[in-house]
């Protein structure tokens, strides 16, 4: 047998096509040599994904009120705690750098927070961080499983929201794509921006699991087009552009060890020429959504909030430490920027210690073994730095934060089967 035979065989034994094809879909499955996504587990991270499914101010099938709305997804951190302790009943952790780091962030927001000028409001948002990072903690014994256990119930969590945006814009088209022609959730309020986040995420781990011969072409297939769909749909320039760069930085994670990837990205690229060339004025108008040049160079006005965040008066500890967790807005207007927003909640201290998760993670995906586990962290990474430049999330509670977790999961080693 030649050396790249056995690595094609040890790629597919890794893990059965046909079950990770079925997972892909929602259906539980039983994996060879593995258990099926414990209920209780996957019932913990669906109320993590809603606890950070921000309610917004849109408007819905059936109305809902916004207090009441706002209690259902800050409420479902107290239903994830309890569903952690119910999987983990005697509180098992496993060290983890990552944890650490984000949980040495929560502490000093705390500290900062209570001398915020808004300290109910900042205290209590540093406090939900805190829950957060603790329910994650709790979670640390399905990490580094070879099932990728918290990944697919990852995904099935966002399959269930992108589902929930499809049927809205079944019922209700008009009230869908009421904001500038761009699709949004209509039966739980999510933001055009929020719903191309989700679909990037499922378009690119659907590609890179196919890829790497760990999902069935026709579930892929399903998953590309329906979420592609979405992408297309809400118009937004930053969730495409970064699920186009992660995938390809994921892609040549295996590019040496898969054919299937170096002919798709042989493919891939004479169609991507193609297209840029068949297509290039209905491109250029997507992407510019009618705005200017203008408009387009100042990012849709962010440049100017960011210019006027970073210019507020601030004192050396301020600079330090922040001035606390707020709503991630500047006069009213949203920052926009993770790293700007950062700076001005948490200070240099937020930034080195986010920089210092992402680094870390970077270069334990370096040292990884090539396979679907580190392409599939790539992406999540790449993805999450990418779109940092203009999107809130990795130092708060939020979807970014959740990717960027389940890729230390993946990158983790040494999984429990169970934590009883």
């Amino acid at each position: 047998m030649t050396v790249g035979a056995g690595q094609r065989l040890a790629g597919r034994a890794w893990m059965p096509k046909r079950a990770w094809a079925t997972t892909l879909t929602g259906r539980p499955v039983r994996l060879r040599g593995e258990s099926a996504v414990p209920g209780v587990v996957l019932a913990a991270w669906g109320a993590l994904v809603f606890n950070v499914l921000a309610f917004g101010l849109r408007p819905t099938l059936v109305p809902i009120p916004q207090l009441l709305g706002q209690l259902m997804t800050q409420g479902s951190l107290v239903l994830a705690f309890v569903l952690a302790l119910v999987a983990n009943p005697r509180g098992v952790v496993r060290p983890n750098v990552v944890l650490v780091l984000l949980t040495l962030l929560g502490f000093v927001a705390v500290l900062v927070s209570i001398h915020n000028d808004f300290i109910l409001g900042s205290a209590y948002r540093a406090f939900r961080y805190l829950g957060f990072v603790a329910v994650l903690w709790l979670l640390t014994p399905w990490w580094g499983r070879r099932d990728m256990v918290l990944l697919r119930c990852h995904l099935r969590c966002y399959w269930v929201v992108l589902g929930s945006v499809f049927l809205g814009a079944v019922f209700a088209p008009g009230t869908a794509f009421a904001f500038e022609g761009r699709l949004a959730g209509v039966i739980w309020p999510i933001a055009p921006t929020q719903v191309a986040h989700y679909a990037g995420v499922v378009f690119g781990v659907s590609a890179i699991l196919w890829l790497s011969r760990v999902a069935s072409g026709r579930h892929t297939l399903v998953a590309l087009g329906v979420t592609g769909v979405a992408l297309v749909a809400t118009h937004t320039r930053t969730a495409a552009m970064a699920t186009v760069l992660a995938l390809v930085v994921a892609a040549a994670s295996l590019f040496l060890g898969h054919v299937r990837v170096r002919r798709v990205s042989a493919w891939g690229a004479v169609l991507t020429l193609a297209a840029a060339t068949l297509f290039a004025s209905s491109l250029t108008t997507w992407a510019l959504r009618g705005q200017s040049a203008g408009e387009l160079s100042q990012l849709t006005g962010r440049t100017e909030v960011w210019t006027a965040a970073l210019a507020m008066p601030r004192t050396r500890m301020t600079e330090l430490f922040g001035t606390g967790m707020s709503d991630q807005s500047y006069n009213g207007l949203p920052i926009d920027s993770n790293w700007v927003a950062t700076y001005v909640e948490q200070g240099w201290l937020g930034i080195f210690v986010q920089a210092c998760v992402l680094a870390l993670l970077l270069l334990t995906a370096a040292v990884r073994p090539r396979g679907p586990q580190r392409a599939t962290a790539l992406f999540l990474l790449v993805y999450c730095i990418a779109a940092s430049v203009t999107e809130t999330g990795l130092g708060t509670t939020s979807p970014y934060l959740l990717d960027l977790v389940v890729a230390a999961t993946l990158l983790a080693t040494g999984g429990t089967k169970d934590a009883r």
